[in-house]
């Protein structure tokens, strides 16, 4: 399917090479540790059942206008002032998270093993330092295929991270990343957010490859939540085990303290902005008011913890 002069003015050439994962990523590594505990990774329990967050690395980038497309730098600045925050540049983190359940190992996301920037690609010596092998993982699931999320299935040199590993993919990412006709059509600045999926997907082992329909069940009693507009099927991923329950944003709230605080901006990489707030809004309020544990890939270790209502947005009040 051939993509029109319109959407692609709806998703906007820079919100699509930022699938490449190399738009908006930082320029100088920054440390990633968990404030109490040992360094990259966190490890809570849900009901019977366990939820890693790991670090892919953090890195620093600076803070500059545009990075949320309708709210002023001089606004941004003081919403993190007010959090006691850094206002000249922003630490971004690569967090993914692996739930331990009825003896299976689910990995949500991958970072960017060898293929990314200064500062990342630290997940497998994280997952090591959990305790956690690899080949040990049964399963890969992908909330949406911006590079920074599957980059780490495969390294530079094409060999697999997750050889053992089943991998599960939104149908509707699938469709729009892969499809060579959109591809095609790109402008040249969108083009690298294609390449970077072909690289990973266009010979990547068939059988262990499985689409799954936002809505649905996915395996393992992962549930999957229809979260679009960050890009065009992202998913954010469920968990419950006995009376709890652990929620994946994946992108649907980049960094908590502007996004989820504000839930009306736009960060720059959403494809398509007005869908992605509705979405944002959606997902925030059920958080809210169920007051499951909830985490999310840009979000800074500890990354697990609960949303709560707090004026006209919410706050994410990170897990002890």
């Amino acid at each position: 399917m051939q993509a029109t002069r319109r959407q692609w003015l709806v998703w906007g050439a820079g919100s699509v090479a930022a699938a490449a994962g190399i738009t908006g990523c930082a320029n100088t590594p920054a440390p990633a540790s968990a404030p109490g505990g040992a360094p990259g990774f966190v490890r809570r329990k849900v009901g019977n059942a366990r939820v890693v967050a790991l670090s892919d690395g953090v890195g620093r980038r600076p803070l500059a206008e545009g990075f949320v497309r309708n709210a002023t730098l001089a606004q941004v600045k003081a919403t993190l002032a007010a959090q006691d925050l850094p206002t000249d540049y922003i630490d971004v983190p690569y967090t993914c998270f692996v739930l331990e359940t009825e003896g299976k190992r689910y990995l949500l996301d991958t970072g960017f093993a060898d293929n990314g920037p200064p500062g990342t690609g630290q997940l497998v010596k994280h997952m090591r330092a959990a305790g956690i092998d690899p080949e040990s993982i049964d399963a890969v699931v992908l909330s949406h295929l911006h590079g920074d999320h599957i980059n780490g299935l495969r390294r530079k040199d094409g060999s697999l991270v997750f050889p053992q590993a089943l991998v599960y993919v939104p149908a509707p990412e699938h469709a729009f990343w892969l499809d060579a006709d959109r591809r095609n059509a790109a402008p040249e600045a969108a083009r690298a957010g294609f390449m970077a999926v072909q690289r990973v997907f266009q010979d990547y082992p068939a059988d262990q490859l499985r689409l799954f329909e936002p809505g649905m069940a996915v395996v393992g009693g992962i549930e999957s939540i229809a979260a679009f507009g960050h890009s065009p099927g992202h998913t954010a991923l469920a968990l419950r085990s006995g009376n709890e329950r652990f929620t994946y944003l994946g992108d649907a709230a980049h960094f908590p303290a502007l996004f989820v605080r504000n839930p009306d901006w736009q960060v720059q990489f959403d494809m398509d902005p007005a869908q992605a707030r509705a979405t944002r809004h959606a997902l925030l309020a059920r958080m809210a008011q169920e007051g499951g544990l909830v985490g999310g890939f840009h979000f800074p270790l500890p990354a697990l913890g609960r949303i709560r209502k707090q004026g006209d947005g919410y706050q994410f009040v990170p897990e002890k």
